[in-house]
């Protein structure tokens, strides 16, 4: 994408009434203003709310959205470029229970106040793959305990990936943490019994991977208290 482009859909971006790009320093010092008031300020309602971490161009929030108007939903990422096409889809159909943040996802307890959200989606994440990137898997120990901290008491996680490592290593900490497994399926799209939101639509590379035959996996949890 060009400089050019990127600087207009930055511009844009600041237009539309349902996207928020604090600075770091707002969100790290509590000032940002709808922590522990999104239903009450912005959504005006008391429906689920349901972030998407990492949620790149938007389309799975606004397709959730969509499908669930009687949930909340918002996207979570620190690339507002990518989110712009998200927000303005919305925008332009009226989709008034989708908004997206221009934040780093390690931020998000200064987002999101405890107990303020009841669902989490990430949604083909990088899975870093090597050792020392194990720091920034989306589904690491750390990770986990900073959802834990915004989550309602019986809050999920849902991941779905392409990547059958990042498929397994989740597995693995959630079982060896004793964390709680709701359901797990390594290929949604040929296994029967997926979730009706996990297979509804799909993601510009998720059709990608799957016109290759790719497997696309998802795992439901709760984390332990």
């Amino acid at each position: 994408m060009g400089s050019k482009n990127k600087l207009k859909r930055f511009k844009e971006n600041e237009t539309f009434n349902n996207v928020f790009q604090p600075t770091r320093e707002e969100v790290v010092g509590d000032l940002f203003p709808l922590r522990g008031k999104w239903n009450a300020d912005f959504f005006k309602n008391d429906n689920p709310i349901v972030l998407e971490l990492g949620c790149g161009k938007g389309e799975y929030s606004v397709g959730l959205a969509e499908r669930y108007p009687n949930k909340n939903f918002i996207g979570i990422d620190i690339k507002g470029a990518r989110f712009w096409r998200g927000a303005k889809t919305a925008v332009e159909t009226g989709l008034h229970n989708v908004a997206f943040v221009r934040t780093q996802i390690e931020l998000i307890n200064h987002i999101f106040a405890e107990n303020e959200v009841d669902e989490i989606w990430i949604t083909f994440p990088d899975p870093q793959i090597k050792y020392k990137r194990t720091k920034h898997r989306m589904t690491n120990s750390q990770f986990l305990q900073l959802y834990k901290k915004i989550l309602k008491k019986d809050g999920v996680v849902n991941l779905k990936t392409d990547s059958e490592f990042m498929h397994g290593y989740t597995l693995g900490l959630l079982h060896g943490e004793g964390h709680e497994v709701l359901y797990a399926n390594h290929n949604v799209y040929v296994n029967e019994g997926s979730p009706e939101e996990v297979t509804a639509f799909q993601t510009f590379y998720e059709k990608q991977y799957l016109e290759i035959n790719k497997a696309i996996t998802f795992i439901r949890f709760k984390i332990k208290d």
